[in-house]
């Protein structure tokens, strides 16, 4: 009797041994992702990092996710000691894009896919870049505003001197889309360092060189609620379309502030790149880019998006 019940406890010691071997091997074999984004604390990259986050766990991978910190780490940094832990992929947004190249080039030759979200970089090795078709946002944000005017209107077009050249491309393409349909456009700059406070004298200066503008694209929502905040102050009640679909823009076309406006998804942006990093950790096929689309909200669906957008807070 006491020689069975010692087997018997042996024999559980042993499973139980085995059970957590194979546990903790399943556990060892979860793919590695690392992800450095230009930020992670304001509102649109927070969407960004839920939309990874929910992939993460959606589709059973670790991962960590890094941006620049106060203390002056920048992204290069962050990147070579990345490098050094051999993740299993590589989800990026770099804040300079040239400058990052030299380093992407050494996760390639240790075979690590990089996928870049939001920004792309002038780079044949990456595996995938997920996200905003920039020319084709502008366009979309152009004709939203035409939408609102008349032929022979003028639109001010507010944008910042960036090294991604993302405002440069929605300018170019919210210029396009007004001039096809006979509004002209007068363009202003500000040079990026995230000051949007800087887009009021910009706009200002306009509004007073030319006094018969109808309308204002801004090639981002912050610079497009600041100069909402400047024509109120100045008693103007003129259409302005942003383009990122921050909560506190939609709450404009929900009240019906704003007429229209355009929407990135970055969420989506997040979630679809933790989907191909596993791909192509896998080996299997990914499309060299895909485009995370544009929403035009209205006063039909603001409502809707705001909801989705607040829930992921909670």
């Amino acid at each position: 009797m006491k020689k069975k019940s010692l087997i018997l406890v042996v024999s559980t010691v042993f499973i139980c041994g085995l059970l957590g071997y194979f546990y903790k091997a399943l556990a060892a074999e979860k793919p590695t992702i690392a992800v450095v984004l230009k930020d992670t604390k304001s509102e649109y990259w927070s969407i960004i990092v839920s939309g990874i986050e929910k992939g993460m766990t959606n589709f059973g991978v670790k991962g960590k996710i890094y941006a620049p910190t106060q203390n002056n780490e920048d992204q290069l940094t962050i990147l070579y000691r990345v490098l050094k832990e051999k993740p299993d992929a590589l989800i990026f947004s770099p804040t300079n894009p040239s400058e990052s190249v030299p380093v992407l080039e050494e996760f390639k030759k240790k075979h690590i896919p990089v996928l870049l979200v939001d920004t792309g970089v002038d780079w044949a090795g990456q595996t995938s870049f997920i996200g905003t078709d920039n020319p084709s946002l502008g366009e979309k944000a152009g004709e939203v505003l035409s939408s609102m005017l008349q032929p022979g209107y003028k639109v001010a077009l507010i944008g910042k001197i960036s090294k991604d050249n993302v405002s440069e491309d929605r300018i170019q393409g919210a210029k396009d889309a007004l001039h096809t349909v006979g509004i002209d456009t007068v363009e202003g700059y500000i040079l990026v360092d995230d000051d949007d406070a800087k887009v009021k004298p910009v706009i200002d200066e306009l509004m007073k060189s030319n006094s018969d503008i109808k309308g204002v694209f801004a090639s981002d929502d912050g610079m497009a609620l600041e100069v909402i905040k400047y024509l109120n102050q100045k008693g103007l009640n003129l259409p302005v379309v942003g383009a990122d679909g921050i909560i506190e823009m939609l709450k404009y076309v929900e009240k019906g502030t704003l007429k229209g406006s355009v929407a990135q998804n970055p969420y989506d942006m997040g979630y679809i790149s933790v989907e191909n990093a596993l791909k192509a950790i896998k080996g299997q096929r990914v499309e060299k880019s895909i485009n995370s689309d544009v929403d035009i909200i209205t006063s039909d669906n603001a409502k809707s998006k705001i909801e989705f957008l607040e829930g992921l807070k909670n």
